[in-house]
């Protein structure tokens, strides 16, 4: 069991705590914060525990890290107030605010690529195009998961569902954030998989 913390690696958390900091001071509804961040400190909380046993590559780390402050900024504005992307709706032609859909490409893009790291490095999987279907299969679960979780919130928490669930009155809301994990999933391992198994390589056989 090795204890040392790669600096980088330690930037990384240390980032990402100011980015929770900030979005942690007056946020737009402290419940949808609550909602939107959980998973964040969950994941983060596991990785911690798990650093001196498990070490991911520096690839996945950074995206994770990415990822949570993401959840971040959408809890601090809500999915549907983050200003970058109301600033740039005009640009697009949008009708809304498209935050949510890179949330939810990042819902995939970064459960693969920990999947494959997960598969390869304890050969659960030795397979390559079974091990392509299971991470694209795990991260629609994934996302249905979520769906589902999102449902249950509305139905349990009122009005800090309607914020939580940024919808912004779109009756296919649920399809496309499902559709926008499997294109972030597929554009994971067909863009990320050759650096992934490269850093893969260099990582010392204790981990």
């Amino acid at each position: 069991m090795n204890t040392r913390i790669s600096p980088l690696h330690l930037a990384l958390l240390f980032v990402t705590g100011l980015v929770f900091l900030w979005s942690a001071w007056q946020p737009y509804d402290r419940t949808t914060w609550w909602l939107e961040v959980a998973p964040g400190i969950l994941g983060a909380a596991l990785l911690i525990v798990t650093y001196s046993s498990f070490r991911f590559t520096t690839l996945v780390y950074t995206l994770i890290a990415l990822h949570i402050m993401l959840l971040c900024v959408g809890g601090h504005y809500t999915y549907a107030r983050v200003p970058l992307f109301n600033w740039i709706e005009p640009y697009f032609g949008w009708h809304r605010n498209h935050f949510d859909r890179l949330g939810h490409f990042m819902q995939g893009f970064v459960p693969a690529l920990i999947a494959r790291e997960l598969f390869i490095r304890l050969r659960v999987v030795t397979t390559a195009g079974w091990r392509l279907a299971i991470v694209i299969l795990i991260c629609m679960g994934i996302s249905a998961v979520y769906e589902l979780l999102e449902w249950v919130t509305a139905l349990i928490s009122g009005e800090a569902a309607t914020a939580f669930l940024g919808t912004q009155g779109d009756i296919w809301d649920t399809q496309t954030d499902m559709f926008m994990a499997l294109v972030g999933a597929i554009c994971a391992l067909i863009l990320m998989s050759r650096w992934q198994n490269r850093q893969m390589r260099q990582l010392p056989s204790r981990w």
